[in-house]
């Protein structure tokens, strides 16, 4: 879900080129879960190998992320490890909102293909076996891979705070609530977007976690506050009727959490919430190193999954063309 305060986020377009030799960690799950949603035939059935298992992650991974190596960055992929118990009503939710549209789609007429793929990209899983794929393609393109002991963005922002990678490539905001001195968004996305049916441009954005302190005139506490004013995936809602501009002005007034909570009528305890942001698990002792890309590996992987050779042989050809330059970078 992602924490709703992009209104109140000072942001700074950039260029793909200045992000050149920077090392990037990549919160994972929202990556492939933007794959699965956005790669997918008209009716909305995700792409699949001929045995049904769905292969539109590997699509998005094999197109995307060589354009993004080309181009120069230094990618780390973090995966999500077990969730917080807090985060288990946030879960449901999502559950019981997949299920709804299952059960909406039932009644659909095979014909309508707009409600079809409406219904069908509300219903997404990112399965077990998705995981492990995707992982598996990510290591033989020889970037790193880093399993979180929880949450991803948990994992990346220390990382980031180590001054181990530069900055998280996330769409979500939950980063700065862990302290990343930085975040990218857009840079895993299509250069074009689809709203309200017209496509538009989408360029990277940078967030620097000093430039929202100081724009907000709060500190990094107060913006944990405001955030969980709003609502988290740990205490979905937030309080009734606060919006992020209301929870701004309260943050400010009031600055300790005592207060603030105080003058509010919140139907969570947000003790809790606060410890589960503060102690979150993650892991110190994580290797990032970045290797030539596995070319028979990657090879093995995609014929496997029903990816025609020329589109492989591409793939490869561009890798290959590319590794021993890179490499030179890179090390």
């Amino acid at each position: 879900m992602g924490v709703a305060i992009s209104d109140l986020i000072p942001k700074k377009e950039i260029k793909l080129e200045e992000l050149k030799g920077k090392k990037l960690a990549i919160d994972a799950s929202p990556v492939i879960y933007q794959f699965l949603a956005s790669i997918r035939q008209p009716d909305g059935t995700p792409l699949m190998d001929n045995k049904n298992n769905v292969t539109s992650h590997l699509m998005g991974l094999s197109t995307r992320i060589p354009k993004l190596m080309e181009a120069g960055l230094k990618l780390a992929f973090v995966f999500d490890g077990k969730p917080p118990k807090m985060k288990f009503e946030e879960s449901q939710i999502r559950e019981k909102r997949k299920r709804k549209a299952e059960e909406k789609l039932k009644e659909v007429d095979k014909e309508d293909f707009e409600s079809l793929a409406k219904y069908k990209k509300q219903s997404i899983r990112i399965t077990t076996d998705i995981v492990k794929e995707s992982e598996e393609f990510i290591k033989a393109l020889g970037l790193p891979v880093i399993k979180a002991p929880s949450e991803a963005e948990a994992q990346a922002a220390f990382m980031a705070e180590q001054n181990d990678v530069y900055a998280i490539v996330s769409q979500d905001h939950d980063s700065l609530l862990y302290n990343a001195p930085r975040m990218i968004k857009n840079i895993t996305v299509s250069p074009k977007r689809k709203i309200k049916g017209m496509y538009v441009s989408v360029h990277p954005e940078m967030i620097e976690l000093k430039e929202v302190l100081k724009t907000l005139k709060i500190n990094q506490d107060q913006l944990l506050a405001l955030s969980i004013l709003v609502g988290t995936d740990y205490n979905p809602g937030g309080v009734k009727r606060i919006g992020p501009k209301t929870a701004l002005k309260l943050v400010q007034e009031h600055k300790s959490f005592e207060k603030i909570f105080a003058n509010v009528e919140a139907e969570f305890d947000w003790k809790k919430v606060y410890a589960t942001f503060k102690s979150m698990s993650i892991m110190k002792n994580y290797q990032l190193k970045w290797k030539e890309p596995d070319l028979d590996k990657l090879h093995k992987i995609l014929i496997k999954k029903d990816f025609s050779e020329e589109r492989i042989d591409k793939l490869l050809e561009r890798l290959k063309g590319k590794k021993q330059k890179s490499l030179d970078k890179w090390f």
